[in-house]
């Protein structure tokens, strides 16, 4: 287990230019923006305009701050995605539009490489002693607003608003959580 604390999250340019992320986790340590094989990531979204195509990766995205933003998905409806709705899923390698719903918003992106990793997240309200599963060897809680201690396998920890709890090899099935806290759980699986 290793807590990412916020301030020491790397930030760096969109893909397509038009704007900038906060690489939460990825995976090969190190990997560049094209070779990773899992990318945990957040964004501010200030403007209209089209998503950056990752090919061959499958992509969640979840809305932490804002009124929110309609997504046109080639070969979907539109659909509106807001800081209550539930995560959405959909291929990265794809034609994406974002039009903003009132004003900028801020998301949490997950990425896996396609023909080897799959991945959900799933959002967690922390009010008072919780237990979260943990449903693969690797997961990533991060708390995005509020504070949680943590304990797993006689280690302890407090996160709060941004810090992440990366846990690789999990071996237990759940992690103890105590606190007031929205946060976001990411596991990571193998196909």
């Amino acid at each position: 287990m290793r807590i990412l604390r916020a301030g020491d999250h790397k930030r760096m340019p969109w893909k397509n230019g038009k704007g900038a992320t906060v690489e939460i986790a990825v995976f090969p340590p190190s990997a560049s923006i094209d070779g990773f094989d899992w990318r945990i990531s957040m964004a501010t979204v200030a403007e209209d305009g089209p998503f950056s195509i990752f090919p061959g990766i499958d992509r969640t995205l979840a809305v932490l701050e804002g009124n929110g933003m309609v997504l046109a998905i080639d070969g979907r409806a539109p659909a509106l995605l807001t800081t209550q709705s539930a995560p959405l899923s959909f291929p990265a390698d794809i034609p994406v539009t974002a039009t903003l719903d009132h004003g900028a918003i801020t998301d949490l992106n997950v990425m896996t490489r396609r023909g080897g990793l799959t991945h959900s997240l799933t959002r967690v309200e922390i009010d008072g002693a919780t237990r979260v599963p943990l449903p693969s060897p690797t997961c990533l809680l991060l708390c995005h607003r509020g504070a949680a201690s943590f304990r797993r396998n006689g280690e302890t920890g407090m996160l709060r608003d941004g810090d992440a709890l990366l846990i690789e090899d999990a071996t237990a099935t759940a992690l103890e959580i105590d606190g007031e806290a929205i946060a976001y759980l990411v596991a990571i699986a193998t196909d």
